[in-house]
């Protein structure tokens, strides 16, 4: 029984003394600047969850609604794609939606009943391909920039790294939002 106890109190003592990291390590990706590589770690790591917790989603769940004032899975992906595309379009290239984009994207800006009866039907391959589309452009236009346009005011009182961090931390809030009604879905 002695010896259980010293061995048990050994692998404490290594377990305590020990650095642990259960995610990993933030680090800047390689090719950005170092605040936008970090930023881009951020917005790829959300994607990256988002996508593992939804992709094998049949249609009914897709569009599962746990209430009438409830979103959809597909809806609440829409409405990241289209908060990317606004924010990419305005920080990036310096324009305004095209008359394509607003047809597609901007009606998934307000998640209105309209919208979501429009969103409904699409399967889940339809979501995370168009954000993907939408991500590999953030990416290549965020490559071009670097940390002191990152820091600048996009306009008094907002920065680019602010409007970027909103992106992210955007994802971040409908994720929770997604794995609520991923418990809520029909057994």
């Amino acid at each position: 029984m002695r010896f259980i106890a010293i061995i048990a109190l050994y692998f404490l003592f290594v377990l305590c003394s020990s650095p642990v990291s259960a995610q990993g390590e933030l680090k800047p990706l390689e090719g950005y600047s170092p605040q936008i590589g970090n930023m881009v770690f951020m917005m790829e790591d959300l994607k990256s969850r988002i996508t593992e917790q939804v992709k094998d989603l049949d249609q009914s769940q897709t569009d599962f609604l746990y209430d009438a004032n409830a979103n959809s899975i597909g809806s609440l992906l829409m409405h990241l794609v289209s908060t990317e595309v606004y924010y990419q379009l305005g920080t990036l290239e310096g324009i305004d939606w095209t008359e394509e984009e607003l047809r597609t994207l901007e009606m998934a800006g307000e998640l209105n009943p309209r919208v979501k009866e429009m969103l409904i039907g699409k399967p889940i391959d339809y979501y995370l391909d168009l954000w993907t589309k939408v991500r590999e452009k953030s990416l290549a236009g965020l490559k071009t920039k670097d940390d002191e346009w990152f820091a600048s005011n996009l306009e008094e009182g907002i920065n680019y790294h602010y409007v970027w961090y909103h992106v992210m931390e955007h994802s971040a809030n409908h994720m929770g939002q997604i794995a609520t009604i991923m418990n809520r879905l029909p057994k």
